[in-house]
């Protein structure tokens, strides 16, 4: 497996948690209640996954420059969700808009520019 493919594999698996997450926000931001956990989890391991492969491409093929930024992104967002699951989900508490919002940002901003790299072949 070659770097290219690991980066659109990292980018398709991120679009799968990018659509958990969504619903996740609309579940947050249409009441006051959180997601349910498994999809919470499900979205966390497709997230997780995407990382993982990301940063093994980064660290054994190197990749450019926005990808190792949107890596950067994507380790953010990853610090803010186990905050989200560990602190807050895990005690049954509210989550904080404006973690969900920061976590959401974070994830977006690193999913666009590894877009970028795939899509259009970028080193910014």
């Amino acid at each position: 497996m070659n770097a290219e493919l690991m980066l659109e594999v990292s980018a398709l698996l991120f679009l799968v948690a990018a659509l958990g997450g969504a619903t996740m926000a609309a579940i947050r931001f249409g009441g006051k209640h959180n997601p349910p956990a498994w999809l919470a989890m499900l979205h966390g391991f497709l997230a997780a996954a995407g990382v993982t492969l990301l940063a093994y491409a980064a660290f054994a093929f190197g990749v450019p420059a926005m990808a190792q930024v949107a890596l950067a992104l994507f380790l953010v967002a990853a610090i803010g969700g186990a905050v989200l699951s560990l602190r807050y989900k895990w005690n049954r508490l509210l989550l904080p808009a404006w973690l969900v919002v920061l976590h959401a940002t974070a994830a977006v901003l690193g999913f666009l520019l590894l877009l970028a790299v795939v899509l259009l072949g970028t080193d910014g």
